[in-house]
């Protein structure tokens, strides 16, 4: 590790940005005590002198750049801590400062926030993507030690974005996208409004810098009866809350063109209807005054049914809290009022940032800090199971949707979660256990699928049941990244094990047909061919052949002769094996069954090796068999065993009467007879007679024995016959 000086302001040579460190003084004197400003004055010393030579995009001097991320910062009234490892924030990436030398200079605590906004560029990654996406993990995971971290790198990403013009287009657009995909929603997820919204406009501006012009034109140069419109509108709300006594503070909003664009392309409308909306934010001293401004500008304009919002008594995930109602105005055209009181107003626009209280948020710190936590607690459990970086991002991405629904348990509680949730999400909301478990709900008491879809206010009771599992049909309607995660990580483990254990089925077979058998290889032999193959343990082994991407009768011709003693011969060592392999239908994880032939319990089977799929189970008379078998090494002998579980897929084919109904009559048989249709399609049709092929699930052949024969006793049918 290089060794880095302490440093001298001699040694810096002109001080890089005199200005900009003066102003950054001035505003902490307001707030910070003077040990404190010199702390911070100490890490700018450190900083020039470890980022000397270097330069920007835009030809300043590189210190300009942590200055500013400090400056922001210090508008928000961060503590000390944070605003050192604010300018310190490039150095251990872009400087041979060591880490060392700033625990030494200013505590471990301060190191460790520098070193989670470290982006990873030394390591190789397959391509960006992947890059940006376990960069981004890193940063996740620093965040939920401290929650600082992102704090920086959200000031980091604001400052580069209003620089971004020294960059490159395409390295403008991709920078630009990733600011409004990612570090927008977090700001608007941690309730930085403030921050959210320009970063959303300078993303925007980057991104669509034609589109962006055309809107901030038409906002610049809205017309003179609008603004008297807006003027008229204020002053009658203003008139109302005197004549209440209320003492308060009155600002028409107007809508950021990134908002106007966002609405345009979400409810397919033109610039004209999006712009015709009024806007007013009403700040006043305590809640119940909040509820007393709603009645006066209630009083004043009648509102919109269905649109009044009350986010004070059920705040939003991010801490945000407000009253939401929409009025119909005097113009024709809606006004949107929000109400709020002055501590709420703070919070609205600094999130997690106001009301700073580091490693104390039960005595003092912001709702919406416990609330971050909350979130970040959460995402832990998501990137503990995610396959890959770019899988956790992904699912990150599915919780910072802005719209969520506000759901209360049995108990009172209150659950936020994105929206489109079902009630499989609520379970997992609840707790992954429940979740896994879940069988049905009670939706406002009414019981209900698991597919349900939630809205706002509902209350609701998840049924469980210690025989339930997660099945891969839950990914499909699921949408919280909790719910996805916990799921395919129950899925993975559950076909692991289903891997090992048909593997070893397949190997004790192998080694049958050889007079051996696992308990008689030596330890020795075992561990020398998981070496080769570079498999850990055996049960890593075992999966593989399960999966196709190893033949069984090979490997256990290493294990019984070793790599130099094989025999000569390569015919396949199956032949001579009578006893199969009997499977019950809860292998899914690692079998499938063959859309070619459908078999079903009572089939006379089959199992055929194909590598990455694993066993492909054929009906012994499927006219595919006849080619497998010029390959005995993957073909596996099979049978049912006498427990069978589940439902299986067969497919008929049958003669009807071309009359109106006839359909609603098959579909009757089937159902009669406790089976589900998945799909019908018709292959041939003639004035007289048609051809249907019906998809549908059985339990067994006895089963489909009786589904058969109710069909056929219809008698617009003329024939059925299984394909």
């Amino acid at each position: 590790m290089s060794s880095f000086s302490p440093p001298q302001l001699a040694d810096i040579g002109p001080d890089p940005c005199p200005e900009a460190v003066i102003a950054l003084e001035k505003r902490l004197e307001d707030y910070l005590p003077p040990d404190q400003v010199a702390l911070v004055r100490k890490a700018y010393e450190m900083g020039a002198r470890a980022h000397e030579g270097q330069t920007r995009k835009s030809g300043e001097a590189y210190i300009t750049h942590p200055v500013a991320v400090a400056g922001i910062l210090a508008d928000l009234r961060l503590d000390a801590e944070t605003l050192c490892a604010a300018i310190l924030h490039d150095a251990l990436e872009d400087t041979p400062l060591p880490r060392s030398e700033i625990e030494a200079g200013f505590s471990p605590t301060v190191a460790e926030l520098v070193d989670g906004v470290t982006k990873l560029d030394k390591l190789q990654f397959r391509d960006r993507q992947e890059a940006a996406a376990e960069s981004f993990r890193k940063m996740m995971l620093a965040m939920a030690r401290d929650l600082r971290v992102i704090l920086i790198k959200l000031a980091d990403r604001l400052h580069n974005m209003r620089t971004l013009d020294a960059m490159a287009v395409d390295a403008r657009r991709r920078i630009a996208r990733e600011t409004l995909e990612i570090y927008a929603p977090i700001a608007q997820r941690l309730g930085m409004n403030k921050i959210k919204a320009e970063l959303q406009d300078l993303g925007f501006r980057a991104l669509y810098p034609y589109r962006h012009a055309v809107i901030s034109k038409r906002i610049a140069s809205q017309p003179v009866m609008r603004r008297e419109a807006l003027v008229t509108i204020e002053a009658q709300i203003a008139q109302r809350l005197a004549q209440e006594g209320l003492r308060n503070h009155l600002v028409s909003r107007v809508k950021a063109p990134w908002s106007i664009y966002t609405k345009m392309r979400q409810e397919n409308k033109s610039l004209e209807q999006v712009l015709d909306v009024f806007g007013f934010r009403i700040v006043v001293p305590t809640v119940m005054q909040c509820y007393h401004a709603l009645g006066a500008v209630h009083s004043i304009y009648k509102p919109l049914d269905a649109r009044f919002r009350d986010f004070i008594a059920i705040p939003k995930a991010n801490g945000y809290q407000s009253l939401h109602t929409v009025l119909f105005g005097p113009y024709g055209a809606p006004v949107e009022v929000q109400i709020r009181t002055e501590d709420m107003d703070l919070v609205a626009e600094r999130g997690i940032a106001a009301h700073w209280v580091y490693k104390n948020a039960g005595a003092g710190g912001s709702a919406a800090q416990a609330r971050a936590q909350d979130w970040v607690r959460n995402l832990m459990v998501t990137q503990q199971n995610a396959g890959s970086s770019l899988e956790f991002l992904e699912n990150v991405k599915v919780d910072l949707f802005p719209d969520e629904v506000y759901l209360f348990t049995p108990k009172g509680d209150i659950l936020a979660l994105p929206r489109n949730a079902t009630a499989l999400d609520f379970a997992y909301a609840v707790h992954t256990d429940v979740g896994n478990h879940a069988v049905a709900a009670r939706v406002d008491k009414k019981l209900g699928p698991l597919r349900t879809k939630l809205a706002s206010g509902q209350s609701v009771e998840i049924i469980t049941a210690p025989s339930a599992t997660p099945g891969p049909q839950w990914l499909e309607f699921v949408v919280s990244s909790k719910a996805r995660t916990a799921i395919r990580h129950f899925l993975k483990r559950l076909e692991h094990e289903d891997a090992v254990d048909l593997g070893h089925r397949m190997l004790d077979r192998a080694l049958e047909v050889m007079d051996s058998s696992l308990d008689r290889i030596p330890a020795e032999r075992i561990e020398q061919i998981l070496a080769e193959m570079r498999h850990r343990r055996l049960e890593e082994l075992l999966a593989d052949i399960a999966l196709g991407n190893r033949m069984p009768a090979q490997v256990a011709r290493l294990m019984v002769h070793g790599q130099d003693e094989l025999p000569l011969s390569s015919a396949p060592l199956t032949q001579g094996s009578t006893e199969r392999i009997m499977i019950s239908g809860s292998e899914r994880g690692v079998l499938s069954f063959a859309a070619c032939c459908h078999p079903i319990p009572g089939d006379e089977i089959m199992g055929y090796l194909s590598a990455g799929k694993g066993v492909v189970v054929h009906r012994a008379d499927c006219p595919n068999v006849a080619e497998y078998r010029k390959f005995p090494e993957r073909c596996v002998p099979m049978a049912w065993d006498r427990n069978v579980q589940g439902d299986y897929r067969v497919a008929l084919r049958i003669e009807v009467e071309n009359k109106p109904g006839v359909l609603a009559q098959v579909a009757a048989a089937v159902a009669e007879s406790n089976s589900n249709i998945d799909s019908v399609e018709y292959r041939e049709r003639d004035v007289t007679m048609s051809v249907m092929e019906f998809s549908i699930e059985v339990r067994h052949r006895k089963h489909l024995a009786d589904v058969i024969r109710r069909i056929r006793r219809l008698g617009v049918v003329h024939g059925v016959q299984r394909l």
